[in-house]
């Protein structure tokens, strides 16, 4: 029988590292859940797992696209499905993983994107405004989905503004196209206190294994300082720095701070879902994904 093991949790609370042990013992393939790993060149400051890490368990939907070009919900919701068919296929057992909640219920719960192109010329007036005054603005346009959005993401709030004002409608409520078989969800539980340790932890280890130079790279490559910050806390922090703008202990401090926030936001959008089994350990998650296997029979 069909299914899907899906493995979230908020950044830096091991899904990978899960997945791969889970994979590993169930036969299973990993599709990458995450919206900036999709990009090449984004390794280190995404937390992307190395070829040694994945211990020849195949990964799918990494380092699939340009840095220098949008990828849209869209695209990863339909390569990802594909992905998935594929392993399904090969009879393997595939696991989604990542820490998008856009990109995992784009996949589960089939959430339809409105069908808006990219407006250059109107994206490049809406960045020149501040994110509170992005969020002011979609407030007056779509209060219902200024109640919904991430207010501090200032690439979402220019996409919904972007979307009503082409269509000169509120952003439309998702469609959905669900799974035609069960999905398994698995939420990996850390306390704030062990989490923060992790974040702190991880990001002084993306510094050690060369993030400065990721970033000098991106910016060989064409990339403008711009683009490169929009890729999140990380890479503007680090950007900022490289730039002389900040400090490097500030860099840091700051970077910390911002991961912290993002944990906790992704922490308030996933308690909502009550499909969500919790987990402490490897242990638990594999009684759990058994259990699934034995209620299909």
């Amino acid at each position: 029988m069909k299914k899907l093991i899906v493995i979230l949790g908020p950044t830096a609370s091991g899904k990978s590292e899960l997945a791969i042990k889970l994979a590993k013992r169930f036969s299973g393939e990993i599709v990458s859940a995450d919206s900036r790993q999709v990009y090449r060149g984004l390794d280190i400051g995404t937390g992307k797992v190395t070829r040694k890490e994945m211990r020849r368990i195949p990964h799918h939907l990494l380092s699939v696209a340009s840095p220098k070009k949008r990828y849209t919900v869209a695209r990863y919701q339909k390569e990802a499905r594909k992905a998935i068919l594929g392993i399904h296929k090969r009879g393997r057992l595939p696991f989604l993983v990542g820490g998008s909640p856009l990109y995992v219920y784009a996949v589960v719960d089939g959430w339809i994107m409105p069908e808006v192109r990219p407006q250059t010329k109107l994206r490049k007036e809406l960045g020149k405004l501040s994110i509170n005054e992005l969020y002011k603005k979609l407030k007056e346009l779509d209060p219902h989905r200024a109640r919904t959005i991430e207010q501090k993401n200032k690439r979402r709030l220019i996409r919904a503004l972007e979307i009503i004002l082409i269509t000169g409608k509120p952003v439309p409520s998702l469609q959905k196209d669900s799974l035609p078989y069960p999905s398994l969800f698995i939420g990996i539980k850390k306390s704030p206190q062990v989490l923060q340790q992790k974040i702190r932890k991880r990001f002084l280890l993306m510094l050690k294994h060369g993030f400065l130079n990721e970033i000098k790279e991106l910016r060989k490559q064409g990339l403008s300082w711009k683009r490169i910050e929009s890729f999140g806390f990380e890479y503007r922090e680090v950007s900022q720095y490289l730039q002389k703008k900040i400090t490097r202990q500030e860099m840091i401090e700051k970077t910390l701070k911002a991961t912290q926030d993002f944990a906790r936001r992704q922490m308030t959008w996933f308690k909502k879902d009550p499909r969500i089994h919790w987990v402490k350990n490897q242990r638990e998650a594999e009684n759990l994904v058994r259990l699934s296997f034995q209620k299909a029979l």
